[in-house]
């Protein structure tokens, strides 16, 4: 099959809403592991690795919420 035929068939069967949840998804993935903290694991315990996770998304979050408000 050459490119451009592989092309046009990958194309034929996107589904852009599936394509875009996936991308946030994944963006939120490598701003959660941009933090040193959590892409290290330094926390010894689940659960204060887990509380690293639900601070790092907090931040996120309330970035993003004073992004949008402005």
């Amino acid at each position: 099959m050459s490119i451009d035929r592989l092309h046009a068939w990958r194309m034929q069967n996107h589904d852009a809403v599936l394509y875009k949840e996936r991308n946030t998804v994944e963006r939120l993935i490598n701003k959660l592991k941009a933090w040193r903290g959590i892409a290290t694991r330094y926390d010894k315990t689940p659960d204060s690795y887990l509380a690293g996770l639900r601070l790092r998304a907090l931040m996120i979050w309330i970035k993003d919420l004073t992004r949008t408000t402005h």
